[in-house]
């Protein structure tokens, strides 16, 4: 009987299911503020008085800090024990959360969501580490499936809180509510999960790998916030980050391929049903989380939605994911992993294509129904690439493994959001541009003055619709390129070979 077989005998049944749940509630807690924030980009901007693209570094310093920590765990965890590590992270987490919702200034609200993401990278994989401790052998399929299923709700469910928290409260709000629930969620914890703590033991650390996963990452993110600002390679500064980057990145892989204790295992990438698995993960889940941030931002800033309704419309792909769930945990007790994966990217595809027919006077169902049908294929995708990752690796690397998993996941996710931003600005301008080459106001100009209109309110009810137009054709460009990125993906999947054995889904990171 190994560790986890043991700790979990000696668990009352009774409390298994409050326990599993006060976990599976972490993980959700952690998701749900990576996206929690997508719909109050603009009310935070506008609070703080900073610009869309600034507002948006509420997104990537959260996930950027997250992904950078994730490789952690393992040490840290080492040496206090998991379940001490659980609850100093769900108290951090809640202190850094309190403060985010007290931020008078975008600097403050920043470095404070950079806490948030410190703490909750060390949520999830100890909420994923203790479910398993938690629930005999027997029942870790519901236990993962638990967990699972949270890396689908949250996001789906994070824009509409956020959204009806802003509007009917304020922004600080999204913030706020972590509180009580991660005062509840430590005192759960404390009182149910010592019986299943794990030993501490002293291990190493790669210091030298952490400083150059931070240089090399936070530079590259800071070139993908700012570098359409500074006008990319023509700064000097941009220059300066991009080089310090690459070195670093160059530094960094050496030394952890040739590191006893590398923080990031870079060798468990010789299997290449680990290394295809992840590069379809992160191009395919950094592809839907671009549409995932635009759409509400266009919602409210051009069609007139509310933040509660722009984040009710991206709550449909839950309803739709909880629908396929458990028909694809069905399947892939049965099914080649590649070909529902492949299926499930096929899928997105062609709701990325469907999207492309969305105009500036489309109906709030019109736009609604996709997110759905999103749903109905992300799970076809989302839960079978994760087992397929972990089940083409050693025993002993499922833990490296899992972690470079959730690096990939949580960085695809702070780089969709820099670069789609960047990409709709930047084809927004071109749209308008090719908008006012062929424009002619002249005729339609002297009707609307002869109804009593002013030459300026007839400008400006020009430049009004070129600027809504020029915004539609700039989505409709994204899913264009969105949709072709995905379909690239499945049909990288079948590079990677069949897995021979199914993966448990565990993560020691």
């Amino acid at each position: 009987m190994n560790g986890a077989a043991q700790a979990s005998a000696g668990f009352p049944p009774s409390l298994r299911l409050i326990a599993g749940l006060t976990l599976a509630f972490a993980n959700f807690m952690v998701i749900l503020d990576l996206t929690i924030a997508n719909v109050s980009i603009p009310s935070i901007a506008g609070g703080l008085g900073v610009t869309l693209e600034q507002g948006a570094w509420v997104i990537t310093s959260y996930a950027v800090a997250e992904a950078i920590c994730v490789p952690l765990t393992g040490w840290i965890a080492g040496r206090f024990g998991s379940v001490q590590t659980f609850l100093f992270s769900m108290a951090g987490f809640g202190l850094f959360s309190l403060l985010c919702g007290l931020s008078v200034s975008i600097e403050m609200l920043v470095i404070c969501r950079i806490g948030q993401g410190i703490f909750g990278a060390f949520l999830m994989p100890m909420s994923q580490t203790l479910l398993l401790r938690v629930f005999p052998p027997e029942q870790q399929n519901i236990a993962m499936g638990m967990w699972a299923m949270t890396l689908l709700l949250g996001p789906a469910l994070g824009p509409i809180i956020g959204g009806w928290l802003t509007d009917n409260w304020s922004w600080h709000w999204i913030f706020l509510i972590n509180v009580p629930i991660a005062v509840l969620a430590a005192f759960a914890g404390a009182v149910l999960l010592r019986r299943v703590e794990t030993d501490r033991q002293v291990l190493p650390i790669d210091i030298i790998g952490l400083v150059l996963l931070v240089v090399w990452v936070g530079c590259l993110q800071i070139i993908l916030d700012i570098g359409r600002n500074h006008d990319w390679f023509s700064d000097p500064l941009i220059v300066a980050l991009a080089i310090t980057s690459a070195i670093a990145f160059f530094i960094f892989v050496v030394w952890e391929l040739t590191e006893d204790h590398p923080v990031v295992d870079l060798r468990v990438l010789r299997h290449r049903g680990l290394s295809i698995s992840l590069a379809v993960l992160a191009i395919g889940f950094g592809a839907y989380f671009a549409g995932f941030v635009i759409i509400p931002q266009w919602q409210q800033a051009w069609l007139g939605y509310t933040a509660t309704q722009a984040g009710f419309a991206s709550s449909f792909t839950a309803i739709g994911g909880l629908l396929t769930a458990p028909i694809v945990v069905m399947l892939m007790a049965r099914s080649d992993p590649r070909a529902l994966v492949s299926a499930g990217i096929v899928w997105l595809a062609v709701i990325g294509l469907t999207r492309t027919f969305w105009t500036s006077d489309s109906g709030f169902w019109t736009l609604t129904l996709p997110q759905f049908f999103l749903g109905l294929g992300m799970t076809f995708f989302m839960l079978p690439i994760i087992n397929l990752t972990l089940s083409t690796v050693n025993e002993d690397e499922v833990a490296s493994a899992a972690g470079l998993q959730s690096f990939m996941r949580t960085i695809a996710t702070a780089f969709a959001t820099s670069v789609s931003l960047t990409y709709w600005g930047d084809t927004q301008r071109a749209a308008r541009s090719d908008i006012v080459a062929v424009l002619e106001p002249g005729a339609a100009g002297g009707s609307i003055s002869g109804l009593g209109f002013s030459p300026d309110a007839v400008l400006q009810m020009f430049s009004n619709m070129v600027e809504a137009e020029a915004t539609t054709l700039s989505v409709i460009h994204i899913f264009w390129t969105t949709s072709a990125i995905l379909l690239i993906a499945a049909a990288l999947i079948w590079l990677a070979p069949r897995p021979k054995r199914s993966g448990s889904m565990s993560m020691g990171h």
